[in-house]
């Protein structure tokens, strides 16, 4: 365990998040999407998995420790429902709830289709599994900068 550090964060999710830079994408995805598949295509090459949790929580997490770019460009997308794209199921609710929670000036997320959403993820750092069952329970974060800090300022 660490100080500060979210416990449904572990050592495989914390180097990868530790590891992208401004303007990597993580793909957050649930238990049915085709991690292993999508994955291979991805800088690291293989899922990550927060396994048993929600893909709220799994955000919730995430997010504690990384920034989502700003608001200037599409920082967060979501897999759209087939024929409901302006349609937001309870999983993606709760997953944009997560969102305003850790940064009240955080954009909308975007819709994707079901296939484009699987290229963007081949495109991403890496792919994290969830253990979300509902469907529609995939995203895509974009992260921002971390910001210096007096703390930063008087390490250095």
């Amino acid at each position: 365990m660490l100080m500060n550090v979210d416990p449904a964060l572990n050592a495989d999710v914390l180097h990868a998040l530790r590891s992208m830079g401004h303007g990597d994408r993580i793909a957050l995805v649930d238990a049915n999407f085709p991690a292993d598949t999508i994955a291979r295509n991805t800088r690291l090459g293989l899922p990550l998995h927060i396994a048993n949790v929600s893909a709220a929580r799994a955000a919730r997490a995430i997010l504690s420790v990384m920034p989502l770019d700003t608001p200037l460009q599409p920082s967060a997308a979501r897999m759209a429902p087939e024929a409901k794209a302006g349609e937001l199921p309870d999983v993606q609710l709760e997953v944009q709830a997560e969102i305003a929670r850790a940064d009240g000036d955080a954009p909308k997320m975007y819709a994707i289709e079901r296939f484009a959403f699987y290229e963007e993820a081949r495109r991403a750092y890496c792919v994290i599994v969830t253990g979300e069952a509902r469907l529609h329970g995939c995203f895509l974060f974009t992260k921002g900068v971390v910001p210096p800090t007096s703390h930063w300022d008087e390490a250095m």
